[in-house]
């Protein structure tokens, strides 16, 4: 299964929904947090490398940004 997502004003957001369930499809809205949360993990799992790091490091990379 695949999916799309499209980030619109809510009137249309309305009119696009009805569409896809008038053509079968499944609709599930999220909030811009949800969507947010989404697309970190989809960054997450593009740069993920397999190899762990310490909490020390990870929060001295932090503080230095």
């Amino acid at each position: 299964m695949r999916a799309i997502i499209i980030k619109a004003d809510p009137k249309s957001n309305k009119i696009l929904s009805q569409l896809a369930i008038q053509l079968g499809g499944n609709v599930l809205s999220l909030n811009e947090m949800q969507l947010e949360d989404f697309l970190l993990g989809k960054m997450m799992d593009k740069f993920k490398t397999g190899k762990n790091v310490s909490r020390k490091t990870v929060l001295k990379k932090l503080k230095s940004k």
